[in-house]
């Protein structure tokens, strides 16, 4: 399972790294390849959403499935291993959590700018008509 956390990582950090490069000012050059990657990644980084899905799904049926330690029922380290566990379930739901939310400023971000340079040659074949 450790393999799926990786790339849900990397597809996070993509996504991150794809919003701060269209929203950092002054690479207007570099913006117009930018825009045409990112538009063209935005349909596969969508089953981004069904995986995060997935493994939710995943964090919940371990949650249901595990013993629970309480009070003097298990030893010390079934308690630690049991609140490893738990702290490792909040890790990767704070994970899916950025992925979907990145994914989601992405896509925003991306139609805001593709309407701001639409919007930018209308300005100009305006200008160039008066």
């Amino acid at each position: 399972m450790a393999l799926e956390w990786v790339v849900l990582g990397y597809a996070a950090g993509a996504e991150a790294i794809m919003v701060l490069l269209l929203t950092i000012p002054g690479l207007d050059g570099l913006r117009k390849g930018l825009i045409a990657v990112t538009r063209n990644l935005l349909k596969p980084f969508l089953s981004v959403v069904p995986f995060c899905l997935f493994l939710l799904m995943d964090i919940y049926w371990k949650y249901e499935t595990s013993p629970h330690c309480e009070g003097d029922s298990c030893s010390p380290s079934e308690h630690l291993r049991h609140q490893k566990s738990i702290m490792k379930s909040q890790r990767n739901a704070l994970l899916i959590a950025a992925a979907l939310i990145f994914y989601w400023l992405l896509y925003s971000v991306t139609n805001l700018v593709v309407k701001i340079e639409q919007l930018n040659q209308r300005v100009e074949r305006l200008k160039n008509r008066d």
